[in-house]
């Protein structure tokens, strides 16, 4: 298997990037800065995200993990925070660098019919709402909406999209207080892409395999 994660260059992303590599899979790991085994990647960027498809030219990709991701906003003050300027910065990261990933590299999947993981998080759950962080909240509930309509889109060509909440992780992201490791993080989220397929397409899943609330 074929896999392609972004944001692998460290966290949740470098996890599972070695545990693909580990299983024998072949791994194409992208980050913004590059460098040795990294594919150059800043998927807010288009010029970068099609120079990433271009260097990946026709080879079948036979699963895309969206993994990378931004939480700017985590300490803003409702009364005088959430500037203009970071909504554009996290929506770029976290939505849009989503699709434009996913669309430069369809070709890529439909040649393997191949999945689509995106890493969303609870916080993106309307229904599981706990205030704060409203632009990272507020774009991880768009990147579950699009998954949502993607997997409407791509069904017929036969490329399947899930997506899922990571769990509370020990990262940079997440803190020291977190709950769980990324490599315990990235084996779950594993085993939730090996299931994943037409006949499930478009769910919504914790690490642990558990059905998240949308």
């Amino acid at each position: 298997m074929h896999a392609l994660i972004t944001g692998a260059n460290r966290g949740i992303g470098a996890a599972m990037a070695d545990a693909l590599g580990a299983r024998g899979d072949t791994v194409t790991r992208t980050s913004r800065a590059g460098g040795d085994g990294y594919l150059t990647l800043d998927v807010a960027d288009s010029s970068s995200v099609r120079a990433m498809a271009d260097t990946l030219g026709d080879a079948p990709l036979d699963l895309l993990v969206c993994n990378a991701g931004i939480y700017a906003d985590k300490d803003e003050s409702l009364e005088t925070g959430y500037p203009s300027e970071m909504w554009a910065q996290e929506f770029a990261t976290n939505v849009t660098g989503v699709f434009l990933c996913i669309q430069a590299l369809l070709p890529n999947l439909k040649a393997a019919g191949g999945k689509i993981a995106i890493i969303s998080s609870q916080l993106g759950s309307s229904e599981i709402a706990s205030g704060g962080g409203l632009i990272y909240c507020a774009s991880k509930a768009a990147a579950i909406n699009l998954g949502r309509n993607l997997a409407v889109d791509l069904k017929p060509a036969g490329v399947a999209v899930g997506i899922y909440h990571p769990g509370w992780v020990q990262t940079e992201m997440g803190g020291t207080s977190a709950a769980i490791t990324p490599q315990r993080s990235a084996k779950g989220l594993i085993d939730r892409f090996d299931a994943l397929s037409i006949d499930n397409t478009g769910h919504f899943k914790t690490f642990d395999g558990q059905d998240h609330p949308f």
